[in-house]
């Protein structure tokens, strides 16, 4: 039987040699390519087709969203698997939104990693039960994170502008236009009703997005 071919994103080499060792070590899977931000990811994914992409979601750049959604564009059959430190449901949320078909923890038993990676590999969806959990609750008492109304666009944004990044460093990054990225935040200020930076930064750390 042939491997499952493996693309790994993570923007930190220890990380990826330990899961590529995981992973390996199974003999089900073949890591083919690796990559340490999205944009390298988009553009692996392009040159190697992999059966399964194994994405952390906090990376420099487009990040692990943009970088789910600009592989889904280009394939919609791409199977995503998303690996985070980040537990909360805001993640989670945007991940399956983006196209991914699973998200688990990265603090997941070796075991459970390589159970999620083959029901992807399978075209089956894998949710860590406690995230899982967590959204159905979420889903059941109707109580959504603030930030929940941004379009996914604009929640690419966001994080960057909670990350300090100004308006032409994010132009170039999402590839848009500094007018474009303009109107996207007035629009997120507008929607999160926060007039200036250092609010917008402390309501990214309330939601989740960023370490305080």
């Amino acid at each position: 039987m042939s491997k499952v071919a493996i693309l790994l994103v993570d923007d930190h080499a220890l990380v990826r040699a330990g899961f590529c060792r995981l992973l390996e070590d199974s003999e089900l899977f073949t890591v083919i390519a690796e990559a340490e931000s999205g944009e390298q990811a988009v553009q692996e994914y392009a040159k190697c087709h992999p059966d399964v992409v194994v994405m952390d979601i906090s990376m420099p750049g487009i990040g692990g969203i943009g970088a789910i959604e600009r592989i889904i564009a280009r394939d919609a059959d791409a199977r995503i698997l998303v690996l985070s430190v980040h537990e909360d449901s805001v993640f989670t949320t945007r991940a399956l939104q983006a196209g991914a078909k699973g998200f688990i923890p990265k603090r997941s038993a070796p075991e459970e990693m390589i159970k999620a990676v083959g029901l992807v590999a399978q075209g089956k969806m894998c949710i860590d039960p406690e995230i899982a959990q967590q959204l159905a609750m979420q889903k059941l008492t109707g109580s959504n994170n603030v930030i929940d109304v941004l379009s996914q666009r604009e929640f690419e944004v966001f994080r960057l502008l909670a990350e300090g990044k100004t308006v032409n460093n994010i132009a170039e990054i999402l590839s848009l236009s500094p007018k474009t990225v303009g109107t996207h935040h007035t629009s997120i200020k507008q929607k999160l009703d926060v007039s200036n930076s250092a609010e917008l930064a402390r309501l990214a750390i309330r939601s989740g997005l960023l370490d305080a």
